[in-house]
C-alpha cells in the first residue's frame, strides 16, 4: 500500500471518529440549550465557518461557477433540505437519549445508498449486496411487527436523509465544501428568522453577557465542518469503498457511548434486529474488501 492510500484511511479514520465520539459528546453536552435552538446554531455557525474556509483556500471563482448553473441551483436546494433534515433529526437524537437508534441509522445507512445507487444510477448488484439490502429491511419489518413504538424512527430518517442525499450530490460535480455551503446559504434565512424569534422570547442561551459560551456554542460550526472536511480527503486518498468500510467506525461508537456510557435502554427486540443488521454490515464490508 502506498502512502497517499494509507493517509486516506487515517483521514477517513479520523473523520469517522469525530462523527461517531466526539460529535455525539459534544452535542449531547450543549443539548441543555434545547434542540431547536442547538439546530438553529448548527446551520448558523456551519455557514459561517465554510464561509471563512472559502477564503482561506480562495475558492469564491469556484462558488460563482457552481450558482451559474440553475441545474446546480436546484440539486443543492434539494439536497440542502435533506442535509437539514439530517442534521435536525440527528441532534434531536442527542437530546431525547436516542443514540442508538441514530446508530441505527449510520449503520443502515451505506447499505441503503447501495440500493439508491442501484435505483438512481444502475449501479450493479451483486448476491452479496442483495442479501444485506434484504437483511436490513427484514430487521425494520421484524420491529413493525414485534413492537411499533420500537422503530428507530430517528434513525430511519437519518439513515434515508443522508442516503438520498448522496445521489443527488452525486448528481452534479461540486466541491464538497463549496456545495456544503451553498445549502447552508439556502438554511440560512431560516435559521435567522427562527434565532430572532427564540431571542425575542428570551429563550436563547446566545447570549453577548456570557462570552464563554458564545464560544461553546460557536464550535457547532467547527464540529460539524472538520470531520467532514478528514472524511472527503480521506475518500480522496483510499477511494469510496475503503473508506465506507472506515466509516463504521462512527455508528459503533455512536451505539457503545450511548449504551455504556449514557445507559440508553436496549431491548430484546432491538438487540434482535440491531443483530441482523450487524450481519448485513459484515456481509457488505466483506464484499467491499474482495472487490477492492
Amino acid at each position: 500500500m502506498n502512502k497517499e492510500f494509507n493517509k486516506g484511511l487515517l483521514f477517513a479514520g479520523l473523520g469517522s471518529f469525530w462523527w461517531g465520539f466526539f460529535g455525539v459528546l459534544y452535542f449531547k453536552y450543549i443539548a441543555f440549550i434545547g434542540h431547536i435552538e442547538l439546530v438553529v446554531h448548527r446551520c448558523l455557525w456551519t455557514t459561517f465557518t465554510l464561509i471563512i474556509t472559502t477564503f482561506f483556500f480562495s475558492k469564491w471563482n469556484v462558488f460563482f461557477s457552481i450558482i451559474k448553473s440553475k441545474k446546480n441551483l436546484l440539486y443543492l436546494f434539494l439536497s440542502g433540505f435533506l442535509i437539514f433534515t439530517n442534521w435536525a433529526v440527528w441532534i434531536y437524537a442527542i437530546a431525547i437519549n436516542k443514540i442508538i437508534d441514530a446508530s441505527f441509522g449510520y449503520f443502515i445507512m451505506p447499505i441503503l445508498s447501495v440500493l439508491l445507487g442501484y435505483i438512481f444510477f444502475n449501479e450493479k448488484l451483486n448476491k452479496k449486496k442483495i442479501f444485506s439490502i434484504v437483511l436490513v429491511f427484514i430487521s425494520i419489518l421484524y420491529l413493525i411487527l414485534v413492537s411499533f413504538k420500537s422503530i428507530p424512527w430517528v434513525g430511519l430518517v437519518v439513515a434515508f436523509s443522508w442516503a438520498l442525499y448522496n445521489p443527488i450530490r452525486k448528481k452534479i460535480n461540486v466541491d464538497t465544501d463549496v456545495g456544503l455551503l451553498i445549502e447552508s446559504l439556502y438554511i440560512l434565512p431560516f435559521a435567522l428568522i427562527a434565532f430572532y424569534i427564540i431571542a425575542e422570547n428570551g429563550q436563547n442561551d446566545f447570549r453577548l453577557s456570557d462570552p464563554s459560551m458564545m464560544l461553546f456554542i460557536f464550535l457547532a460550526g467547527p464540529m460539524t465542518i472538520i470531520p467532514l472536511f478528514l472524511y472527503v480527503k480521506g475518500v480522496e486518498k483510499c477511494g469510496v469503498g475503503p473508506a465506507g468500510m472506515i466509516f463504521y467506525i462512527t455508528p459503533t461508537f455512536q451505539f457503545l457511548l450511548g449504551y455504556f456510557y449514557y445507559d440508553e435502554p436496549f431491548s430484546i427486540a432491538k438487540l434482535v434486529s440491531f443483530i441482523l443488521i450487524w450481519i448485513a454490515v459484515f456481509i457488505y464490508l466483506k464484499d467491499l474488501h474482495e472487490t477492492n
